[in-house]
C-alpha cells in the first residue's frame, strides 16, 4: 500500500566552481535570500515535522498504533469477537464514522457475545449492552463490523447490539437504556457526529437489509433525550489513544 518515495542524488553545480561563502558559513544565496527568509524557512520545517510527528499513521500503508484489547470506551470490558467478524481499518482516516446504528439481539447477553466469537457467523459489532447496563466492547472503532449488511453503512457506522427481543418491550430495561445513551453520546463526540435521527438510527433503517431491529418498542424519544443528556453530562474516559489523537488532529 504504501508509496516509496525516490531520493535524487545532490550534483555539484555545474561550470565546476565552487560557491562562495561567507566568513560565517552562510552561503551567499542565502545572504541574498535575507535573515528574514531563513527565519521563515527554519519556522517552516519545524512546523512540518511537529505535523508528522503528529499524524504520522495517516501516510499511506502505515496503521494506526495499537494495542491487544484496548478499549475506545472507557466504561466496557473488552472480549474479543472473531476476526472473519470484522475487517481492519483505520478509521476515520480511510473511512468517515457518521452513524450509529442500533440492533437488538434476539437473545441473551452471553448468546451474543458467544455468538460474536463464532467465525461462522460472519457478523458482529462493535458493542453490546446487557439489560443490566454492563457494555462489553468486541471490536475496535477503528475497525468495521459486518453488521448492517449494507458495506457502506458498515464501513461509515458503529454497531451497537441490545440484549432482548424486539417483540418484548420490558427487555427494554431502564439501565440498557441510560448506558447505551452514555456510549453512543461517548460516540457522538469522538467523532463529531450529530445526536438526531439522521445519524443515529436502527437496523432496520439501513438500505438493503432483511432486519427488523431494534423493533416497534424501542422508544426513540427517549432515546434521543438520554444521549442529550449525557452529552452534556460529564464525559466517560476515553482509553483509545490512536481516536484521542485523531480527534486532537481535527481540532488543531
Amino acid at each position: 500500500m504504501g508509496n516509496n518515495g525516490s531520493t535524487r542524488a545532490s550534483r555539484k553545480p555545474s561550470g565546476g566552481r565552487s560557491r562562495k561563502k561567507s566568513a560565517d558559513g552562510v552561503s551567499r544565496r542565502a545572504l541574498l535570500i535575507g535573515g528574514g527568509g531563513v527565519v521563515a524557512a527554519g519556522t517552516v520545517a519545524v512546523l512540518v515535522r511537529d505535523e508528522v510527528k503528529r499524524v504520522w499513521w495517516q501516510v499511506p500503508g502505515v496503521e494506526k498504533p495499537r494495542k491487544a484489547g484496548e478499549l475506545d470506551y472507557g466504561a466496557a470490558t473488552w472480549v474479543a469477537a472473531s476476526e472473519a467478524n470484522w475487517r481492519r481499518a483505520d478509521r476515520p482516516d480511510d473511512f468517515r464514522i457518521d452513524r450509529v446504528i442500533i440492533h437488538v439481539t434476539q437473545g441473551s447477553f452471553d448468546s451474543a457475545v458467544r455468538v460474536f466469537q463464532d467465525p461462522a457467523h460472519r457478523a458482529a459489532t462493535h458493542y453490546i449492552v446487557g439489560q443490566d447496563g454492563r457494555v462489553v466492547q468486541m471490536i475496535r472503532e477503528l475497525d468495521v463490523a459486518y453488521q448492517a449488511g449494507n458495506r457502506s453503512f458498515n464501513e461509515r457506522a458503529i454497531g451497537i447490539e441490545h440484549e432482548g427481543f424486539v417483540d418484548r418491550p420490558k427487555d427494554l430495561t431502564k439501565a440498557m437504556y441510560e448506558s447505551s445513551a452514555r456510549l453512543t453520546a461517548s460516540i457522538c463526540a469522538r467523532y463529531d457526529i450529530p445526536i438526531d435521527r439522521e445519524h443515529i438510527i436502527g437496523h432496520v433503517e439501513v438500505p438493503g437489509t432483511d432486519h427488523t431491529d431494534p423493533g416497534p418498542h424501542w422508544d426513540w424519544d427517549r432515546y434521543l433525550k438520554l444521549v442529550k443528556r449525557a452529552a452534556t453530562a460529564s464525559p466517560t474516559p476515553s482509553v483509545s489513544s490512536s481516536a484521542s489523537a485523531s480527534a486532537s488532529a481535527k481540532r488543531e
